[in-house]
């Protein structure tokens, strides 16, 4: 590899390693990760495919293409078409000419776009496939085994940008399903001794209250616990 590929490649990493550990939304890490990918590969496009768990298909979620045509939103099914092969054998796939591969399904969209050849890794974390990611040229170009590696460490690193994403947003929820359920059986035992209600009649107080004034139960909550500590107040 030239020096100055490599070092290219070495500042591409470098720029993704920043971006995934920043605090910018996801969405703006990966439209940054297929932008940096595209420049460094010298690819007309970039394009990042991520798997649904649940339908088994794979639908494009970060691309630089500013083609309103390859914007529009398309999904693959699993073993179905390149991305969709290298998403369920979990290997790189290099196609000389899209054009010419049967595998290949979108051969009108690739001839409209000027696509030729295209190079495809799976996006792993672990030994669990999360995507796809693709990078086409428009002239014929043999992609090398340093451009497999470099697409295959870009990949994985995207795939460990949407996990810990994915991981901080769970927790984030149970911690708020926790603070709620703290909050509400507060405001529970508060009328259950101030108005002398049962258990069951004083959670479906909070309920309807929140479904009445279209508030969350916290806020109910919250509400019934201030005027307590008001009222408590000399």
């Amino acid at each position: 590899m030239a020096k100055t590929a490599y070092k290219n490649y070495l500042n591409t990493l470098s720029e993704i390693s920043k971006a995934i550990t920043s605090e910018l939304y996801l969405e703006d890490v990966l439209k940054l990760i297929v932008t940096l990918t595209a420049n460094v590969m010298k690819a007309k496009i970039c394009a990042l495919w991520l798997l649904d768990e649940k339908t088994k298909q794979l639908k494009i979620r970060a691309t630089q293409s500013m083609s309103s045509e390859y914007l529009k939103e398309r999904s693959i099914k699993l073993g179905e078409g390149i991305v969709g092969l290298v998403a369920k054998e979990k290997k790189p796939l290099v196609i000389p000419d899209v054009l010419k591969d049967s595998k290949y399904k979108e051969k009108k969209l690739a001839q409209k776009e000027g696509l030729i050849s295209m190079l495809s890794v799976p996006m792993m974390v672990k030994r669990k496939v999360i995507g796809v990611v693709n990078c086409y040229t428009t002239i014929a170009y043999k992609f090398t085994k340093s451009d497999m590696d470099l697409l295959s460490v870009i990949a994985n690193q995207a795939a460990v940008a949407i996990e810990n994403t994915e991981l901080m947003v769970k927790t984030r929820i149970i911690q708020e399903e926790l603070e709620t359920r703290k909050r509400v059986e507060k405001a529970k035992g508060i009328l259950m001794k101030e108005q002398g209600l049962p258990e069951d009649e004083a959670y479906n107080l909070i309920r309807r209250s929140s479904m009445d004034r279209r508030l969350s139960m916290k806020d109910i909550a919250e509400a019934i616990i201030l005027s307590s500590e008001l009222r408590k107040k000399p």
